[in-house]
C-alpha cells in the first residue's frame, strides 16, 4: 500500500515542528532586541559629509573663486561656481538654512541668492571665508 509510507513521515516532520518551535521562537525573542539596534544604526547612518569637510571645501572652493584672474576661462569659472553651490547647498541641508540656489538661473539672482546664503550660513556660526 503506496499511501501508508507517507503517513509516518508527515507524523515525523509534525512531531519536529511541534519540538522545534518552542526554542527557534525563544531564539528569535532573544535576538530582536540585538536586530532592532542593528536596523535603527543601519537607517540613522547618514550619506551626508559631516558639516566640518563641507565647510573646509567651501572656504577651499571660495578662495580658488576669488583667486580667478580675468583671463580664466569663463567653463572653468561656471564648473567653480557650481561647485561652490552644490556646497552651499549640502552646508543649508545640513544646518537647515532654506535657499533657492537650485531654483534660480545664472545671473544677477542666483548671485544675490548666493550672497544670501552665505551670509545666513555664517550667521548660523559656519566660517566659510
Amino acid at each position: 500500500m503506496p499511501g501508508q509510507g507517507a503517513v509516518p513521515v508527515s507524523n515525523m516532520l509534525l512531531y519536529l515542528m511541534i519540538a522545534i518551535a518552542p526554542t527557534a521562537a525563544c531564539w528569535a525573542l532573544l535576538r530582536l532586541p540585538r536586530l532592532a539596534r542593528r536596523l535603527r544604526r543601519a537607517t540613522s547612518v547618514s550619506t551626508n559629509p559631516p558639516i566640518e569637510r563641507v565647510a573646509a571645501d567651501l572656504r577651499r572652493v571660495h578662495r580658488v573663486l576669488v583667486g580667478y584672474g580675468p583671463g580664466t576661462p569663463m567653463v572653468r569659472r561656471t564648473g567653480a561656481l557650481q561647485a561652490y553651490d552644490a556646497l552651499l547647498m549640502q552646508a543649508c541641508r545640513a544646518i537647515d538654512v532654506p535657499h533657492r540656489l537650485d531654483q534660480l538661473p545664472m545671473g544677477t539672482p542666483l548671485e544675490v541668492e548666493r550672497l544670501r546664503v552665505e551670509q545666513s550660513l555664517i550667521s548660523a556660526g559656519l566660517v566659510i571665508r
